[in-house]
């Protein structure tokens, strides 16, 4: 733009602009004899609740060229999707998507301490001074960690279930904690993240965007103002992620 602006391609009202010129709304301002429209209403972001399956990837960028939870959701015209924190290769569950950097770095940083709660099944079963060992320290390579609550869920043969909480989201901490207690994971799961549960309605692979009564929602709840622009209207994106990719594929072609 300043190359632009420094060869005369740029008018604002019919004057040559120099780097700095302001403008507002109501200025006609051309770019090479083209118009631009000017924005200057900051638009709702949008949210989505995705039921992440395993094997998918969360990374817009794989050079080992897995299957990606981007690959399949609704395009964003002059954005990009962004995922709040993120969930390995091996872990199922709810993740939430928005197109707002900003809200997406609240809920994730360490420093909001968000609640993340999930479904655990190991082989074998913690003894009752382990669990409470859980929610006090566990030592990790990486530094101590505990669990806010655990909560037994019981299981059938070497199999059993256990409903954690914590308050990070450090790489694969879940199941190293888990290790630690020499317990091997074998599903992960994430059921609810702060105040957004996994919906029950919500099948493996399928994703739904919030509407704005929801959006403005979980803006106050991450302590940032809602824009006066609405975004988007909701639309029905629960349509299995197959035929999602389909339709993308026909319309690339």
């Amino acid at each position: 733009m300043e190359a632009l602006i420094a060869a005369g391609e740029v008018r604002v009202n019919g004057v040559v602009a120099t780097v700095g010129t302001r403008v507002c709304d109501t200025d006609v301002v051309l770019v090479s004899r083209r118009r631009v429209r000017l924005n200057f209403a900051e638009e709702k972001p949008r949210i989505l609740l995705y039921h992440k399956p395993e094997g998918e990837i969360v990374s817009h960028d794989d050079p080992a060229g897995r299957v990606s939870v981007f690959d399949g959701l609704p395009r964003v015209q002059g954005g990009k999707w962004v995922s709040v924190g993120r969930l390995d290769f091996n872990t199922s569950g709810l993740l939430i998507l928005t197109t707002s950097g900003e809200l997406a770095n609240r809920l994730s940083h360490p420093r909001f301490e968000v609640e993340r709660e999930y479904a655990v099944r190991v082989v074998g079963e913690l003894s009752e001074a382990q669990m409470r060992q859980a929610c006090q320290e566990i030592h990790l390579e990486d530094g101590p960690a505990c669990f806010e609550h655990i909560q037994d869920k019981g299981g059938e043969g070497t199999n059993h279930w256990y409903q954690v909480v914590l308050k990070e989201g450090r790489n694969r901490e879940v199941r190293r904690m888990f290790e630690a207690m020499h317990l091997m994971v074998g599903r992960l799961i994430r059921i609810r993240f702060g105040i957004v549960h996994l919906p029950p309605r919500l099948g493996r692979g399928r994703f739904m965007e919030l509407d704005t009564a929801e959006v403005d929602r979980m803006l106050q709840w991450a302590g940032m103002a809602a824009p006066q622009k609405p975004g988007r209207p909701k639309q029905d994106r629960r349509a299995p992620r197959q035929t999602i990719k389909s339709s993308r594929r026909t319309r690339n072609t």
